[in-house]
């Protein structure tokens, strides 16, 4: 191998010609590629500190800067005058002018800039123009502290950063790929940062999250500070306009309708969601319509579109920044500290170099001041020449100049002599004091700002917010998600059949029996005549054992479908009977839910949705002297345990058949459910406020501020409007209350009602545009206070409380109701209601309730010795298979 003097190396063959030729990289990996990742990381990917930039960004600034004049430029000029600073082409500049552009902070633009939101590009650069906005040219530049270097080539002098009183770099975001690194920092509300930078100086703690320019819903919880290995979540806004229509008003960051539509085109494709079409109406802002074919839920819908669209996605910040030519990885909170100290010294350099040019004035001023009043001009009159000229007014100064604030200088005798003689002779000594009054004043203020200056740069902050933070209050809501499982909302897509005999299950046996409906990310549950089960995911097919007695969906975590089982335990041995849940097992592999014996085998099985206990007939076979041949089994007095378990025993002789004698109730608890107002959800988990237990019967009374009233049987997927004022457990028989103001008369109405249909929506105000929903009572008795407004010249009517119940009598929903009073009100409010005694529950059926969770005491007596218990008729949707 040689090395070659520019440092390439090249190839050499060996002697024998046999060895392969190798080329030694590791001189250009140190001369070359570090360089340019060094180059890339420093010039052009990653931002500085100091100011938020890259380079480019700050070559464009810095250019229209040059380029000011408070009108607008064309694009084009813009870059072809940056290309005088950037070694790189125009449509570099062109694209990160843009960009900087639609975040709307630092450039003023005109024309077709582009839209973030459908992802339209801008027009070409020839077409639109900019200038610097104001609140750029107030915080971005100060030529007085700006430290410049040379450009690229050596002609022009450019800053190396621009003095940003601001944290420009978290209020814009940046984001760039280098060699070996990258940056994501998100971008952050303007009004929060200023308020950020408050705390901060004043010793407080603060907390700062993005803020989006494309508005959504946001999940913080992983954020992390913006390092690496946080997580953010956004969803867009989707809400219900009607029944078969949803409407998308807000969309995630980094998408656009477009993208945002093609996502939900190709999941409906897949199967995942249905949907009939989509009208794209955004304009100024986002109106995404999707219509829902009839039947399908609208609630389920959204979790759909969340789960299996671009509706909702997630972004890892990386914060990434220069500092000192090196890579820093830190973050938002501490970047925040670092501008707000680089401000508070940008801010305390402009005040220095303020205040040493006002003591420049002032001691001018003072000079020229004595060497006019004092005539010492006239002591040149006789001087020749240059020299004799300056010491004689220096000498005529000597006398005067104690009270200056440092030496006279040659220069300053020199701008004396440049005193021209028409200033001399309309010298006015008042006008000359007021002006070094002033100065001496300016001179205080600065000294004092100097002195206090966090408290000035508080007051700095404060006044950018007040001048320009009045149309930039956050658009991104913050809001904890839901967990969205996919399998619960994913349209059933295919259909699932079986063969039983030969134990196959699949989306292809279309031959076969059918089973259900199914989507192809569901699991399927399988139980066999030999005891076995099995959990495997749906496929075109699939064998799992012969004799297959029951197939279905399976649901993880399921604590309510109970499966009820009798089992004969191997070849001539005893018969079992037991119940159980199946809430998570591994997939694809074989459980035994008998003992494990051969010949183990399966004589009941069914599976029961809501926990129902049937009874069934025992019959044995005629063997020996045995007596009784036939008794009833009901799987009430059997607990519910784990699949593991044996089971107890229900004899010990040869069962001839058994036969479902009566389908039974529910045995299982009514379901305590929860509203989570955090993540506005319905939940069994005990999170948020308990709304009371409910049966398969029992519904919920919803009410909005819009006026709308609908009851619905609770569903964990379900969504509610932002506006819900009313959301607890329906009781039919217990009256509504509504006071609202009716729009065309003008007056407080009051309507007492019932809801006759709780399958139909109602709203309970009139049509009229100004009529609005002022209080409503689900009390049996309510009572409400009237405060009446002050009219002139009297004195304020007493309030008056009024009991609701003797004030109008129950009417019909769709009624107006009665005026509540002609007099003007200012408010009304709710008072306690009067006391109501309930009529006791009489229950139809008496049943024994058991709790969801396994039980794990076992029973000790035989179902033969046991006594009957009670039973109930109701025909539910339990599976049944006898055998």
């Amino acid at each position: 191998m040689e090395e070659h003097e520019d440092g390439q190396l090249g190839t050499e063959e060996s002697q024998e010609g046999q060895q392969e030729a190798l080329t030694r990289v590791t001189g250009m990996y140190k001369d070359w590629f570090l360089d340019y990742a060094s180059y890339v990381i420093l010039e052009r990917a990653v931002p500085a500190i100091e100011d938020g930039f890259k380079p480019v960004q700050r070559r464009i600034m810095h250019a229209l800067k040059e380029l000011d004049d408070g009108r607008y430029n064309k694009v084009a000029n813009v870059v072809g005058h940056t290309m005088q600073y950037h070694p790189h082409g125009d449509a570099s500049i062109a694209d990160a002018m843009v960009q900087i552009g639609q975040k709307d902070l630092l450039i003023d633009t005109q024309g077709n800039w582009g839209n973030i939101l459908t992802g339209d590009g801008a027009a070409a650069s020839r077409y639109i123009e900019a200038r610097l906005s104001k609140f750029a040219l107030d915080v971005v530049f100060s030529p007085k502290i700006t430290e410049w270097q040379a450009s690229y080539d050596g002609r022009k002098k450019e800053p190396v950063n621009l003095p940003v009183k601001f944290p420009l770099l978290l209020a814009q975001g940046a984001e760039g790929i280098a060699v070996g690194l990258s940056t994501k920092i998100l971008p952050h509300n303007f009004n929060e940062l200023i308020d950020a930078s408050i705390k901060h100086l004043k010793g407080q703690r603060f907390k700062l999250y993005p803020d989006f320019p494309t508005a959504g819903i946001i999940d913080v919880t992983n954020y992390s500070d913006g390092m690496r290995g946080g997580k953010i979540r956004i969803r867009a806004r989707i809400s219900q306009l009607d029944k078969n229509t949803l409407v998308i008003n807000e969309i995630p960051y980094g998408t656009n309708t477009s993208s945002l539509i093609d996502s939900i085109l190709k999941a409906n494709d897949k199967g995942k969601i249905k949907i009939k079409k989509i009208e794209d109406n955004t304009a100024a802002d986002v109106e995404i319509l999707i219509h829902l074919p009839g039947g399908i839920s609208p609630d389920k819908t959204i979790d759909a579109l969340y789960a299996f669209t671009a509706c909702e996605s997630s972004i890892s910040p990386l914060g990434c920044i220069i500092e000192d030519n090196k890579p820093l990885f830190i973050g938002v909170q501490e970047m925040l500290e670092r501008s707000t100290e680089h401000t508070v010294e940008l801010l305390k350099a402009e005040l220095e170099i303020q205040l040493g040019e006002l003591e420049e004035q002032w001691h001018f001023a003072s000079l020229e001041r004595i060497f006019i009043e004092n005539r010492i001009y006239r002591d040149i009159e006789e001087e020749e020449t240059w020299e004799g000229v300056i010491s004689a007014i220096d000498k005529g100064l000597k006398p005067h100049t104690a009270n200056l604030k440092r030496a006279v200088t040659q220069e300053d005798i020199v701008r004396l002599t440049e005193i021209r003689i028409k200033r001399i002779s309309k010298f006015d000594i008042d006008k000359a004091q007021q002006l070094i009054d002033s100065l001496e004043d300016k001179i205080a203020q600065i000294k004092n700002n100097l002195a206090n200056l966090v408290d000035y740069a508080i007051d700095y902050f404060k006044e950018l917010k007040s001048k320009y933070g009045k149309e930039r209050e956050r658009k991104s809501e913050i809001r904890i998600f839901d967990e969205i499982e996919a399998t619960k909302v994913v349209i059933r897509n295919t259909k699932l059949y079986v063969n039983r005999e030969e134990g196959f299950i699949g989306t292809s046996l279309k031959r076969d029996e059918y089973v259900t409906d199914c989507s192809d990310i569901d699991d399927i549950i399988v139980f066999t005549k030999s005891g076995h089960m099995m959990i495997t995911k749906v496929d075109s097919k699939t064998f799992v054992e012969k004799n297959i007695i029951h197939v279905a969906v399976f649901k993880k975590k399921d604590k309510r479908t109970t499966y009820n089982m009798i089992y004969k335990d191997g070849r001539g041995g005893a018969s079992y009977v037991k119940r159980f849940n199946v809430t998570a097992v591994t997939r694809d592999k074989m459980y035994d839910l008998t003992s494990g014996k051969a010949q183990s085998d399966v004589l009941y099985f069914s599976a029961n949705p809501n926990g129902e206990a049937e009874v069934v007939t025992v019959i044995l076979r005629q063997a020996g002297n045995i007596k009784k041949l036939k008794w009833e089994l009901d799987f009430a007095d059997v607990l519910i345990k784990g699949r593991g378990s044996k089971g107890n025993i229900v004899t010990k002789y040869s069962v001839k058949r058994i036969e479902l004698k009566e389908k039974g109730l529910s045995t299982l608890k009514p379901r305590k459910i929860w509203f989570d107002d955090t993540i506005q959800r319905l939940n069994v988990d005990g999170r948020g406020e308990l709304l009371g237990e409910f049966t398969s019967e029992d519904r919920l009374l919803m009410i909005s501020q819009k006026g709308v009233v609908k009851t619905a049987i609770p569903d964990l997927i379900m969504r509610f409007d932002d506006d819900m004022i009313v959301l607890e457990k329906w009781v039919p028989n217990k009256p509504l209350t509504a006071i609202y103001w009716e729009g065309e008369k003008e007056l407080f109405y009051v309507k007492r009602f019932l809801i006759e249909n709780p399958d139909k929506e109602e709203v309970i105000i009139t049509a009229h545009p100004k009529s609005y929903l002022e209080k409503v009572f689900t009390d049996y008795r309510p009572v409400a206070e009237v405060v009446f407004a002050k009219k002139r010249g009297q004195d304020r009517k007493d309030n008056l409380e009024i009991n609701l119940e003797e004030f109008i009598g129950l009417k019909g929903i769709t009624a107006m109701g009665n005026q509540l009073t002609k007099e003007k009100v200012l408010e009304i409010n709710s008072k306690q209601p009067l006391p109501y005694d309930e009529p006791e529950k009489h229950e139809a059926v008496d049943i024994e309730v058991v709790d969801e969770e396994n039980v794990e005491a076992d029973q000790k007596k035989t179902p033969e010795q046991k006594s009957k218990g009670k039973k109930g008729s109701k025909d539910d949707e339990s599976q049944t298979k006898l055998f």
